[in-house]
């Protein structure tokens, strides 16, 4: 019969060094860590405690991880503002950090994405009817969290 791995639970001084080095890997959000440290086992007052502690030492920032956050899905990802918000929203980053962190859009970057979107979606579509057809390609835009008004302005300046 399998019996379930029992978890290894940390003490405060234990998990301290393992949480640094979760937070050194990667950029993370305090819920992420929060989650870690509890998972770990520890109280949630020793676990914000730790939160504080990272913060200070500035190994723990959700401003720089809203910074990345949006570097990676507008640049990578081409996703546009709101869709990037609706995200860093769900990991529960303050309106504060995500204000911060949509500043990292390059206007210019973010449009030229947006029209190769436009471009590539319009080759591959494969609705005849033009009027279902820019329909189609409108709501794919659309749920790539693209504003209509640019994709309005995207539409004119590729003539489609």
């Amino acid at each position: 019969m399998f019996s379930p791995k029992k978890k290894k639970t940390y003490t405060p001084k234990e998990a301290l060094p393992k949480i640094a080095a979760y937070c050194a890997y990667q950029e993370r959000t305090q819920n992420e860590v929060r989650a870690k440290l509890l998972d770990y086992g520890l109280e949630l007052d020793d676990a914000e405690e730790i939160i504080i502690r990272l913060t200070q030492e500035k190994l723990l920032d959700e401003e720089r991880y809203a910074q990345s956050f949006v570097r990676g899905k507008y640049g990578l990802k081409r996703w546009g503002r709101r869709k990037i918000q609706q995200g860093l929203k769900a990991k529960g980053i303050s309106d504060f950090c995500i204000r911060k962190g949509l500043q990292e859009i390059d206007p210019d970057q973010y449009y030229e994405n947006l029209l190769h979107l436009l471009e590539k979606k319009n080759k591959t579509e494969g609705e005849r009817n033009p009027m279902a057809r820019r329909q189609k390609i409108q709501y794919f835009l659309q749920s790539k969290g693209y504003e209509l008004d640019i994709i309005q302005d995207a539409w004119k300046e590729l003539g489609l």
